[in-house]
């Protein structure tokens, strides 16, 4: 697929500035849009938007079509003063109960309307699994599915039939959130696209262990007739984990997808282009083959590799939705067979600048490797702040830094997003804390650890016109803007 020649920030909706607690779809979000059109940036890009689960992490969700509740925007549901929010830190627990009373106190005079009708048809193949999956989450005190009562958990009819009748009001009530979420966003995604930005959506290849989706579609994946997985996801051992990364997600039954014709995933790609404009699908590497990991092992040592079906699926994607707009992130084992599979079907791959610098000339980050169908990063949500990572690089590969990019040391979060901008690559992107020059304390999230993550927001006053402006020279000397005469 062609795309264009553009740049643009990595910002995440709870970032964003506000006096809720977090950010949302409000005035906030519409102001951020402003300074990207400012700054001439074409391409917003942001973490999943689903209702995150585990850790408060935006990539285990409790569902891979529903949307986050505590990014809407209560401003005219709320009659309470807002308590002390901190302004830099994200605390989930306060906001979610903030939120949570605010949005609970609106529905009591809700009355289902055509519109709200609509939504809920339209979405149903998802909506009326998931909100019954929340009515029951919040019913058995919050545990895990596999921990719920038996008839519940292998969905019995007469099981479901008893508790839809015994959780009306709250499936009711999951289902009103889910349309105000999606009312609110649709206006945010308009309103970029009036600008002339595009929306990049991130979708994790894997759904969470505790989610509707392998509830409600338990076939999909590697489950026993106990709904317990056989096998669960992570990557080897390597360089950085001697042990390997134990992710736990279930896996796919790749076997069943295909012959049902992947609906699936075909509902789930479909959906995700009616909310963004571009796709990047997160661990691209498992859609060509996958670790997999015995159930009950307590570290990823004793995994192997299996095939998956991603060429199937992305050629009855493709047949049914013509050229996808999708990004791969491709990083990690990059075999031959990723890259054919990522090429064949013209996905632009990923480039980090801060892994480019390790193996000397032979790095394969390093610009002058990178070719047109690539989108360069300086770091994504999972590095550190370019600034943290300079301060942390060891001598040998900051002496080769400096000699590759001829730099002196100064002004570093610049001088690695100029070559970004400079290079080849048709999207280049970089986490807004590089444009602010922030440390290691502004970082978003720190893999394999459980606090202090996801945390991080932007204060109002450091999105200046001085930045818009220093952003906007630096994309247009680089070919990445066009002004209008």
């Amino acid at each position: 697929m062609q795309f264009e020649r553009s740049s643009g920030i990595l910002l995440h909706i709870s970032s964003l500035p506000g006096e809720h607690g977090i950010g949302d779809f409000g005035k906030n979000a519409f102001e951020f849009i402003d300074f990207l059109a400012a700054a001439k940036q074409k391409l917003w890009q942001i973490c999943p938007l689903g209702p995150a689960g585990y850790g408060n992490s935006p990539y285990s969700s409790y569902s891979a079509f529903a949307g986050n509740p505590l990014f809407i925007d209560i401003t005219k549901f709320a009659k309470t003063i807002n308590p002390k929010f901190n302004f830099e830190k994200v605390d989930f627990e306060k906001v979610k109960t903030f939120k949570d009373n605010i949005l609970r106190e609106t529905f009591t005079n809700f009355i289902p309307h055509e519109d709200f009708q609509i939504f809920c048809k339209t979405e149903a193949f998802w909506l009326d699994d998931f909100a019954l999956f929340m009515a029951l989450k919040k019913h058995f005190n919050f545990h895990a599915w596999n921990r719920w009562p038996k008839p519940i958990k292998l969905r019995k009819i007469e099981a479901i039939e008893k508790y839809s009748k015994l959780l009306e009001n709250e499936i009711l009530y999951q289902k009103h959130l889910q349309f105000i979420f999606f009312f609110q966003w649709q206006k945010v995604k308009n309103y970029a696209n009036l600008k002339g930005i595009k929306i990049i959506g991130d979708i994790p290849i894997y759904v969470g262990a505790d989610s509707a989706d392998a509830w409600s579609n338990p076939q999909n994946f590697l489950f026993d007739q106990e709904m317990n997985p056989t096998e669960v996801a992570g990557v080897p051992p390597d360089g950085f984990s001697k042990d390997g990364q134990l992710w736990g997600n279930p896996l796919y039954n790749w076997k069943y997808l295909e012959n049902h014709g992947f609906k699936w995933w075909i509902n789930r790609i479909e959906m995700m282009l009616r909310m963004y404009d571009l796709v990047r699908i997160d661990h691209f590497i498992g859609l060509e083959n996958y670790w997999a990991i015995p159930f009950g092992n307590k570290t990823a040592q004793n995994g192997h590799w299996k095939k998956a079906a991603g060429r199937k699926m992305f050629e009855t994607l493709q047949k049914k939705m013509g050229k996808l707009p999708i990004i791969a992130e491709d990083l990690g084992v990059l075999t031959k067979d990723v890259e054919k599979l990522r090429d064949d079907f013209e996905f632009p791959g990923m480039k980090v600048l801060q892994f480019a610098f390790y193996d000397g000339m032979n790095g394969t980050f390093l610009p002058h490797h990178t070719t047109e169908n690539f989108v360069v990063y300086t770091g994504t949500h999972d590095n550190e702040t370019t600034k943290g990572w300079y301060k942390n690089l060891p001598k040998k590969p900051k002496t080769f830094l400096h000699n590759y990019l001829n730099f002196d040391g100064k002004n570093i979060c610049w001088k690695l997003m100029e070559t970004a901008w400079k290079s080849k690559a048709v999207m280049t992107i970089a986490p807004l804390q590089d444009f602010l020059e922030l440390d290691n304390y502004a970082r978003f999230n720190s893999p394999g650890t459980t606090k202090n993550n996801w945390e991080w927001r932007v204060k109002k006053e450091q999105l200046t016109k001085n930045l818009a402006k220093k952003i906007k020279e630096m994309t247009i000397r680089n070919h990445r803007a066009y002004l209008k005469i």
